[in-house]
């Protein structure tokens, strides 16, 4: 495994080049600021009437509509949802793309599974920073940097690697480590820790914890608490050093439950449906799934995130959160501005 840092990137290769960003969501909005510090020429295309042109503009940056941002661009970083990125190729990038130009990703789903078939006298590259968005930003802004992956899927000008890098190291990759990679490994393994660890399967644990507890008649609040609210504790424990220094740190105690318990909740039955969803990213079903509801008008998404958003977890901690005003002021995300 190859990693660079910021001494290994030639941000010359940037320098005369206009980058155009496409999207504004959390990781448009980070990649175009990123770069808009680090003293590139950015444009952000945006399609008309989009709800984020006056952010960016608040922001200092050049907007445009998409096409007209490609037109103009010597890199066009694609930050579009997933579901949107092959239409938009096909309708508004395909042929505004420079000869010759650059298209990259933060995300390889597209190209790794053929939805979009790039021309072939482009470079095609991913910088992908492994964060959210607004993490990648405040980051930034802190002095620090999210680790990035690389990958090159077509390299027409010789150059693919050599530009991917610079980008990484433009939006702060570089300063954590920038991982070389293919689009194939980075999709499936993203798409699995978001659905078995990151976000399903955390999310999924700390609900039926919170449901367990309510059930058994403890108050909700103390249910929040207690799998919701101090699980920030317990994960920067384990960021700062690893699942030992996360023991390390907590009671015996809660060590001793850690080791003996925690096998009985996620155990082989568990890894066994881990395995599944793993297999279901790697064949395609998974991405057929999300592109096909969406091609559908998006009937299953949208009633399952309203589900979701419904849950007796979220009433009760917006309520106790409006008690705790320090978290907002701190807060990464701010929808006003990104």
């Amino acid at each position: 495994m190859k990693v660079y840092y910021d001494k290994d990137a030639n941000l010359d290769v940037l320098k005369d080049k206009k980058i155009a960003v496409l999207g504004y969501g959390s990781q448009g909005h980070a990649h175009a600021n990123n770069l808009k510090d680090s003293g590139m020429n950015v444009v952000v295309g945006l399609r008309q009437g989009s709800n984020s042109i006056k952010k960016a503009q608040n922001a200092g940056l050049e907007v445009a509509e998409v096409a007209e941002a490609v037109g103009q661009a010597d890199i066009v970083m694609v930050l579009l949802p997933d579901e949107s990125q092959a239409s938009a190729y096909d309708q508004e990038i395909k042929d505004n793309l420079k000869q010759g130009a650059a298209l990259a990703f933060a995300h390889g789903l597209n190209i790794h599974f053929d939805y979009i078939k790039p021309r072939e006298d482009i470079d095609v590259f991913m910088a992908a920073p492994k964060g959210p968005g607004h993490l990648v930003r405040s980051t930034y802004e802190g002095g620090g940097g999210v680790p990035c992956l690389v990958a090159v899927n077509q390299d027409s000008s010789g150059k693919a690697l050599e530009t991917a890098i610079a980008y990484a190291s433009a939006v702060g990759g570089g300063r954590a480590g920038i991982i070389e990679t293919t689009f194939k490994d980075e999709t499936e393994t993203d798409l699995f820790g978001e659905q078995a660890v990151l976000c399903g399967g955390t999310t999924a644990l700390v609900q039926a914890g919170f449901e367990t507890l309510v059930e058994a008649g403890y108050p909700p609040e103390m249910a929040y608490f207690e799998c919701l609210h101090e699980l920030k504790l317990i994960v920067d424990l384990m960021y700062e050093g690893g699942i030992a220094n996360m023991r390390y740190s907590i009671s015996n105690t809660a060590e001793f439950g850690d080791l003996t318990r925690g096998p009985r909740v996620v155990n082989e039955q568990t890894k066994a449906e881990m395995k599944k969803i793993l297999s279901e990213i790697q064949s395609g079903q998974f991405a057929r799934e999300f592109m096909e509801d969406n091609a559908q008008g998006g009937k299953v998404f949208p009633e399952l995130r309203s589900r979701a958003s419904g849950h007796q977890i979220e009433e009760v901690g917006a309520k106790l959160r409006g008690m705790m005003p320090w978290i907002d002021k701190g807060k990464i995300v701010d929808k006003s501005k990104n």
